[in-house]
């Protein structure tokens, strides 16, 4: 599959997050990307992102995750719990604060804008497991986009995550995951569709420095003590990170003309534009003033489901024009 991107020089700084589009095509695919960039630290951005008039996600929409590679049973907990602490059965005001739930619910801010009034309701869909490599060890685009259409194609995200054994053009070099939308393999009267999809690698071993920040030192910038990862497993926890920030991108600017700031070929999304962000405080280098567990020592932001701890990102807040922390 031939494709075009905006290349980017890592910063001196601290590597971390930065949104890029870039298109794709070929003939089974017409693929619109926004890739997770690796970028300089904490972005301070003051402009409401604009909307591009385009369609955004709407009605129930499930979370499939696509399992590729070897990842324990332990380790597929964790993403699933924080996909069921999106949309946990208790409200924000019941569930135990700060929650995954309330760090969600600003993407809803992003929906009462437009003049649809559309809604977005999302909960843990099919888990779909590749633990013999069917495709290889080293994928291209192309491919991702072949495992993310293992999932449903109507109303749904499909998510692929790859273990740390695997390589993925780009990943660690200008990227920690995708997300964008490709063409359905099947028609809705006549006409083609679109379905949502995300990509994550695990950087455990390929680069924690770069995906799995602040849980792994550096590789760049200010060297600070790694912070220890809430869930006792770095690459996951970064992986958690990463899917996070590009969930919030995918519900906000699904198809490449919902909600961004910026040139199409490199917008700024809602988690983007606050890249390094996690509480108030942050400053290149620092994270900014966590939570810690009193037991574990793990830093974290928000409380999920069955007890469990996260870090996500600060969120763009329309209504404010600010990045919006948890703590």
């Amino acid at each position: 599959m031939a494709s075009s991107s905006s290349c980017l020089i890592l910063s001196l700084f601290l590597v971390v997050s930065f949104f890029q589009v870039s298109l794709a095509s070929s003939r089974l695919f017409q693929v619109s990307l926004a890739t997770r960039k690796l970028s300089q630290l904490v972005q301070d951005q003051t402009q409401l992102l604009k909307y591009h008039n385009g369609p955004l996600l709407n009605g129930k929409i499930a979370i499939n995750l696509i399992w590729y590679g070897n990842f324990k049973p332990a380790q597929k907990a964790i993403v699933s719990d924080f996909i069921t602490s999106l949309s946990s059965s208790s409200s924000p005001a019941q569930a135990k604060q700060p929650s995954v739930a309330t760090w969600w619910k600003t993407t809803e801010k992003y929906y009462h804008l437009t003049s649809k009034k559309s809604s977005l309701s999302i909960a843990l869909g099919k888990q779909i497991s590749n633990e013999k490599y069917s495709l290889g060890k080293s994928l291209t685009n192309k491919q991702i986009i072949k495992l993310a259409s293992m999932g449903d194609q109507k109303n749904a995200i499909n998510v692929v995550l790859t273990s740390a054994d695997v390589v993925v053009d780009g990943f660690c070099m200008n990227r920690c995951g995708t997300h964008g939308s490709a063409s359905g393999s099947s028609h809705i009267r006549g006409k083609n569709y679109k379905f949502a999809y995300i990509w994550v690698g695990n950087s455990e071993t390929q680069c924690p420095g770069l995906c799995a920040w602040p849980f792994h030192q550096p590789i760049y910038g200010p060297q600070s003590p790694p912070l220890v990862a809430p869930n006792n497993d770095v690459g996951l926890d970064g992986m958690v990170i990463n899917l996070a920030s590009l969930l919030a991108g995918t519900a906000t600017n699904p198809f490449g003309n919902g909600y961004f700031q910026g040139p199409a070929e490199a917008p700024l999304e809602a988690a983007s534009a606050c890249t390094g962000v996690y509480a108030k405080g942050a400053y290149p280098g620092y994270a900014g003033d966590l939570l810690v567990d009193a037991t574990t020592g793990a830093s974290y932001n928000a409380n999920g489901a069955n007890g469990r701890k996260y870090l996500v990102p600060a969120l763009f807040d329309p209504s404010t024009s600010s990045c919006s922390t948890l703590v």
